[in-house]
């Protein structure tokens, strides 16, 4: 695997950050796109990324700032390409308003996809109007046990107004992407975890409809979770994103962390990004700055021990919840440091700050939807 990274700025234009011996832009396979809804909303940079990469599959998706070796927090759009010399691929994508729901969207797009010799599927989805909870179960549903999955939901500056995504084309609100990876020449590993403390009781969902919570311990869960938030509670539903809740199913060891996509006063209702499931208990959560670093840490070291990496990736892939780039604010280089520390330099890294991270559970092989966690996908091409 070759790679080439660019970054684009309204200051300086389009800037080469990478570009590794041997990659040919013409032969790029996969490029990945991440920028903000405005930039991203110009078709002329969308124009550029296609006539510089001809033959690739460009996924675009819009973000809450981008990742490489460092974070771009700006007016940016990172462009990340791919060589892939021994890798198959399939790109498959599908719009919200063409099914019913989630859970069908995602079965409907992995059963596009080949399942002759697939080794992991990549995920890149709208931020907004997708239940990635449903999205990640949809898929599931119609891929083999042995195949991995991952990837991340798109966002928007914390804005929770619209999202992005596309697949060669100008990106727009509502779509999934799938990109199915083939083979075994490359070596696929993953990682996810998240730092934050819990406090206060433990309380149980009592009423909830899909990704829509209504009550919890019998009384209005908008209320409750106002009460908590004190004088924040006027910044609905970004400061949300400051105050995410820990979610225990029984019979599952792993819990699951949420957040807040949008708040309804009239109806008394929080829409959060994946499922909040009734009978689960539920505590307040806030962050612990070097906990949420170390949690970062501990992502990339489970993609090391749990899988043998022996050698400094190909490519490394981060996706990073926005709510922590809110908390840690000025410390958040350090998240991105942490990785780095582990994998090398020589690795390519990209990657961007999410709406919801998908990956499997760091002591099983189940893929979730998570909130506030930094997950970790390496990539390498084997010799």
């Amino acid at each position: 695997m070759k790679s080439e990274q660019l970054i684009y700025s309204n200051s300086d234009g389009w800037v080469s950050r990478k570009r590794e011996l041997g990659f040919s832009e013409s032969s790029a396979t996969l490029v990945f796109m991440f920028g903000t809804v405005e930039l991203l909303g110009d078709e002329s940079h969308y124009n550029f990324v296609r006539s510089k990469y001809p033959n690739a599959k460009i996924v675009t998706a819009s973000t809450s700032g981008e990742i490489s070796d460092q974070v771009h927090d700006e007016q940016n759009i990172l462009v990340t390409a791919i060589q892939l010399e021994k890798t198959p691929i399939e790109v498959q994508s599908l719009n919200h308003s063409e099914v019913q729901d989630s859970y069908e969207l995602g079965a409907k797009l992995a059963k596009k996809l080949s399942d002759h010799d697939l080794n992991h599927i990549l995920v890149v989805s709208d931020g907004q109007v997708v239940n990635g909870s449903e999205l990640v179960k949809g898929i599931r549903s119609e891929t083999s046990n042995s195949v991995s999955i991952t990837g991340g939901m798109a966002s928007d500056n914390a804005q929770f107004i619209k999202t992005l995504v596309s697949v060669d084309e100008i990106p727009s609100e509502g779509n999934v992407v799938l990109i199915g990876f083939y083979g075994e020449n490359i070596k696929i590993t993953y990682g996810a975890k998240g730092g934050w403390d819990e406090f206060g009781p433990h309380r149980i969902v009592t009423k909830s409809i899909g990704n829509v919570l209504y009550e919890i311990d019998g009384k209005n869960a908008l209320e409750i979770y106002k009460r908590y938030l004190g004088d924040k509670a006027e910044e609905l539903p970004g400061s949300a994103l400051l105050f995410p809740l820990n979610m225990k199913l029984d019979g599952v060891d792993e819990p699951l962390v949420r957040t807040v996509l949008n708040v309804d006063d009239e109806e008394g209702t929080m829409t959060f990004a994946g499922n909040m499931i009734e009978g689960s208990t539920v505590r307040f959560m806030r962050a612990n700055f070097d906990r949420i670093i170390e949690g970062a840490m501990d992502a990339a070291v489970q993609n090391v021990e749990r899988f043998n990496l022996a050698k400094n990736p190909d490519l490394v892939l981060m996706v990073s919840c926005v709510g922590r780039k809110l908390v840690l604010n000025q410390r958040i280089e350090e998240e991105v440091e942490s990785v780095v520390d582990v994998f090398g330099q020589e690795s390519t890294y990209a990657g961007f700050f999410s709406n919801g991270e998908i990956s499997p559970h760091s002591n099983n092989l189940t893929c979730e939807l998570h909130n506030q966690t930094m997950t970790i996908t390496t990539f390498t091409e084997l010799e």
